[in-house]
């Protein structure tokens, strides 16, 4: 049974094309790394997976609980980084242990504290222990690796490792292509809101990470 099911899916605004035509799948334990230029509507897509929005057209069918990380850290700057993953913990359908994760992300001893006394490297690894706790089966990760520092990225690096070690699906929309490159299984590439290739990852990619774009960046 696939994760997650497009079909024909469109999303226009007002009478701009954002995405058109869309029709692919996913499966359990797939990462893919969604590609495109500025502009192709990788992050419509993802607010479209995330239920954020509605098709204009076509169907798309999501079978698992999903954990969004977009732009935004998304975190309370009036709660301590207890309060925020608690209030996050108490909205979602298991139960999660909040000190684990407090814990996991290296917050524990300063989890008491505002999140405005905080810098941006533990704001961003509070924000990743909001996405990840509870193992969301579906993860989906709008620029992740943009802005992060070192403890931040190795900590995102090992979270993807667990999150696809337990069959979750993940889908990552970067233009840092190493670091997606390290996980992905497959590639979604979009050029100008239509897809252009859906598979798995190139060899030719593993030597020339804009070897994609110049194959199917073409626009007709």
């Amino acid at each position: 049974m696939a994760v997650l099911e497009a079909k024909k899916v469109s999303k226009f605004f007002g009478h701009f094309p954002a995405l058109r035509d869309l029709t692919f799948a996913f499966k359990a334990g797939d990462c893919i790394a969604l590609l495109g230029r500025n502009g192709a509507g990788k992050t419509t897509l993802l607010h479209l997976m995330a239920g954020l929005t509605r098709p204009t057209d076509g169907s798309l069918e999501i079978a698992r609980r999903v954990s969004l990380l977009g732009h935004g850290i998304g975190v309370y700057d009036e709660l301590s980084a207890r309060e925020n993953l608690q209030f996050f913990a108490n909205l979602l359908p298991v139960k999660v242990d909040v000190e684990v994760w407090l814990e996991k992300v290296n917050l524990r001893e300063v989890a008491g504290a505002p999140l405005r006394e905080y810098s941006r490297g533990m704001r961003q690894r509070l924000a990743l222990a909001r996405t990840f706790m509870g193992e969301p089966e579906l993860l989906l990760l709008d620029e992740p690796f943009t802005s992060l520092d070192d403890k931040a990225t190795a900590l995102l690096q090992s979270l993807l490792a667990e999150a696809l070690a337990r069959q979750a699906t993940v889908v990552l929309s970067t233009h840092q292509i190493p670091e997606a490159m390290a996980h992905a299984s497959r590639i979604l590439f979009l050029e100008r809101g239509k897809l252009r290739y859906f598979g798995p990852c190139p060899d030719e990619m593993l030597g020339d990470s804009t070897w994609i774009y110049r194959t199917y960046g073409a626009v007709s």
